[in-house]
């Protein structure tokens, strides 16, 4: 077949998507960071009630681990209908 350039190849949105992708990891690393700081004993900081601070970590820990795994799925995991072409 022929060797054609791809839609983000001829648009050259590489540099910019590369970017967004990054960042989207970034914060999901954030996310996780963010719960396992409400988990630890001396992160009074926050001002909540201890249970409470342990639900919202978990829900945050939680949350980065789905938003890493979509992330990394979307964007860094090759596709395969893409391989079999």
């Amino acid at each position: 077949m022929l060797n054609r350039p791809t839609t983000e190849e001829r648009l050259n949105r590489n540099s910019s998507q590369r970017l967004v992708q990054y960042f989207t990891l970034a914060m999901a690393v954030i996310y996780m960071a963010l719960g396992v700081l409400m988990w630890l004993p001396q992160a009074n900081v926050f001002a909540l009630p201890t249970t409470t601070r342990r639900i919202l970590g978990a829900v945050f820990v939680f949350y980065g681990i789905l938003r890493f795994v979509r992330t990394y799925r979307q964007h860094f995991q090759r596709n395969k209908s893409h391989d079999a072409r």
